[in-house]
């Protein structure tokens, strides 16, 4: 117990960067066309039927693919499933919204099935997704040559909702998102969804970077009423010793923020497998929370950096303010977010479910944080 502790007690509590990262930025693959028109917003109510206006649920997940071991993607899957099914009314979580990565190692179609539908034959709700770097690569020793997304957009980007051959008969449709990057407008919320790209810190085109400072925005006239969620791949912060911190995903967000004046309530990631929530406060003392959820199945988890590793540095301004409240970087897990309006205030709620150690079969809540819009 006592060398346990002390292990514990040498973790960072900050972002960290991994020194010595090779440059891998030509492994960018050029976007789709959008399925949809500008601006590239969808409806929740066009998909998802039975949603309040003063209560909404859904899960969030990321990097649920697996491709040497797919129990655990399948034990997340079932413990959404089970969870989704043991709740009712405004409870019941309406959707899951996937952070990226539904397909190890290059998104291609042939493994679509395996990793995606079969698993997700268990999930009753309709599931929306944003791409994950390995999502959009491009396998160079493919049989057949393919285009970056052609299978994501193919089942996440219709133009209407309808089978897919991909899911040989399973009963799970297209989704009609109308781009690689777009918002979803719903009662609650307006949800941001960014394409981060294929390279290991993320690349966001100038094109997107225009649309997102117009979705914020956008999004900034409707506040207090609802609030304002990014979602993106690429984890902007991170203390994990497999990517660290993204700096260009900071440079690109804060950027953005500087640019607009206008800053998310929430930030949602993955590619890292590990759960972290990190709280920023900014020179105004507003804070903003950012959370890694890469932990939906994908069997190497990362740990967490410790400080006498000579490979990391938590040495950084774009850190200062910067806190690791909480991690899990051991068990795989999911999270249930839910908007909730009470005498005309709104709080987004997230509760972080890992899988118990003593049975596979039952979640536990890991960490629960609460943010006031």
């Amino acid at each position: 117990m006592e060398q346990m502790i002390l292990i514990s007690s040498l973790k960072h509590t900050s972002p960290v960067i991994k020194k010595d990262q090779p440059d891998d930025s030509y492994k960018f693959q050029p976007l789709p066309d959008p399925s949809g028109n500008y601006p590239y917003h969808l409806s929740v109510h066009d998909v998802v039927t039975g949603i309040a206006d003063d209560k909404m649920v859904f899960h969030m997940v990321g990097d649920t693919g697996s491709i040497r071991n797919p129990g655990s993607q399948r034990r997340i899957a079932a413990l959404m499933a089970a969870q989704y099914k043991s709740l009712s009314g405004a409870d019941k979580p309406k959707f899951l919204y996937h952070l990226g990565d539904v397909v190890y190692n290059y998104g291609e179609a042939q493994n679509y099935y395996d990793q995606f539908f079969e698993p997700y034959s268990l999930y009753p709700g309709p599931i929306f997704a944003i791409a994950g770097n390995h999502d959009s690569d491009v396998n160079p020793a493919a049989a057949m040559p393919y285009q970056s997304l052609d299978a994501f957009t193919t089942v996440f980007c219709d133009t209407v909702s309808r089978p897919v051959a991909l899911s040989r008969k399973l009963d799970r449709k297209s989704m009609p998102q109308p781009n690689i990057y777009w918002t979803m407008d719903t009662p609650l919320a307006t949800i941001i969804g960014l394409h981060t790209n294929v390279p290991k810190y993320g690349v966001v085109t100038r094109e997107q970077r225009e649309w997102f400072m117009e979705e914020l925005r956008s999004a900034d006239l409707q506040r207090p009423d609802k609030a304002v969620i990014l979602c993106m791949h690429h984890a902007p912060y991170s203390a994990d010793i497999n990517h660290g911190a993204s700096l260009p995903m900071i440079d690109f967000l804060e950027g953005v923020f500087a640019e607009t004046g206008i800053r998310p309530d929430i930030v949602f990631s993955g590619h890292v497998h590990n759960y972290q929530r990190f709280s920023k406060q900014y020179d105004d003392l507003t804070v903003v929370p950012y959370i890694v959820a890469g932990t939906g199945g994908f069997d190497e988890l990362h740990p967490i950096a410790l400080t006498d590793n000579e490979g990391f540095t938590a040495e950084d301004s774009r850190f200062d303010g910067v806190s690791l409240e909480k991690n899990c970087d051991s068990r795989h897990g999911f999270l249930k977010i839910s908007l909730e309006r009470n005498n005309r205030r709104l709080t987004l709620t997230g509760d972080y479910y890992t899988v118990a150690d003593e049975d596979e079969h039952t979640s536990v809540l890991t960490d629960s944080f609460a943010v006031k819009i």
